[in-house]
């Protein structure tokens, strides 16, 4: 292999990407029946060092969706944060890093049942890098296509199937001039964006919407509401938020692994605040992302380093 190949774990080993290969009978192919995470892995220059941000929360969370869909692995925890550090050190990457681990249904055949069906995991990496390309504030639209139910689709996991709830909402906001969406759950509620949790500052309260609202229980969002409290003295209020309170909202922003912090300054055509990113958005956005690069001690809890020592010790949780 050349010093410049890159490497994905796949039915348990470490192969050359090009073949980390699935048939197309393959069940989660077929029928979606496949859990995922995404973990950002921050490059710091000057330290020389790529760090993973929660990686072992995100691994949890995984575990958690697993359970949902009668998933089941042979390895621990543990054992796939391991695994994860080490793809990541075979890639050698020098710039932000996504890392994508995932379980999925393996059988080839037809009929949706996960009952004698058995699971495989598969990670990989990719560059990456702002998931907006770099804008200062998003144009955003309520979208007509609602938040998938607990009761139908479990938004709190992180359903392969489930995604095409999110392809569709989307692609409607991409199509119709705006540059992503706010989705409602069926009783009307704000639920979340396309594939981010929400906040809003509202007469000078940060604002987020529940567990209970058709929400994937974000990493970022958990992370928002300890820094808001700890770094900004702001208390987090979780409840159910109106569609109307959006455009009465000083500040909306989105919060994921993706997305990290990213402002909304427009909703439906109704300028957010100023129109401008406010200040509880942009100082949490930077609060964020050097926590992010390794350059605040005080949350170093937080980040795996990949290169500086053979033996990472894997973040600790904090969900």
């Amino acid at each position: 292999m050349s010093e410049t190949s890159t490497y994905a774990y796949f039915e348990g080993n470490f192969v050359p990407l090009e073949e980390a290969k699935i048939s197309i009978m393959t069940h989660a192919f077929l029928y979606g029946t496949a859990v995922f995470e995404g973990v950002r892995a921050y490059w710091n220059g000057k330290k020389e060092d790529l760090y993973l941000f929660r990686l072992r929360d995100h691994i949890e969370r995984m575990y958690d969706s697993m359970k949902i869909m009668h998933l089941e692995l042979k390895y621990s925890v543990d054992e796939v944060c391991k695994l994860a550090i080490e793809l990541v050190r075979r890639n050698q990457p020098r710039t932000d890093t996504y890392v994508r681990p995932g379980v999925y249904k393996a059988a080839q055949r037809i009929g949706p049942g996960l009952q004698d069906n058995p699971s495989q995991l598969y990670i990989f990496t990719v560059p990456f890098g702002d998931y907006f390309h770099g804008a200062p504030g998003l144009k955003v639209q309520i979208s007509s296509w609602r938040r998938v139910e607990d009761n139908a689709i479990p938004a709190r996991g992180k359903i392969v199937g489930a995604y095409a709830n999110t392809a569709l909402a989307k692609t409607e906001a991409y199509n119709a001039g705006f540059d992503d969406c706010i989705m409602l759950s069926e009783d009307g509620h704000v639920s979340e964006g396309s594939a981010m949790n929400l906040f809003m500052v509202r007469k000078g309260k940060l604002v987020t919407t529940g567990a209970t609202d058709n929400i994937l229980e974000g990493i970022t969002r958990n992370t928002v509401i300890e820094l808001a409290a700890a770094e900004l003295g702001l208390q987090t209020e979780v409840r159910h938020i109106d569609r109307s309170e959006l455009f009465l909202a000083e500040e909306i922003f989105f919060t994921g692994t993706g997305a990290q912090i990213t402002p909304v300054i427009e909703v439906d055509h109704r300028p957010i605040g100023t129109g401008e990113p406010g200040p509880v958005s942009n100082k949490m956005k930077t609060t964020y992302i050097a926590i992010c690069r390794g350059e605040n001690p005080k949350y170093r809890h937080w980040l795996t380093p990949v290169y500086s020592s053979r033996e990472s010790q894997v973040g600790a949780s904090h969900s």
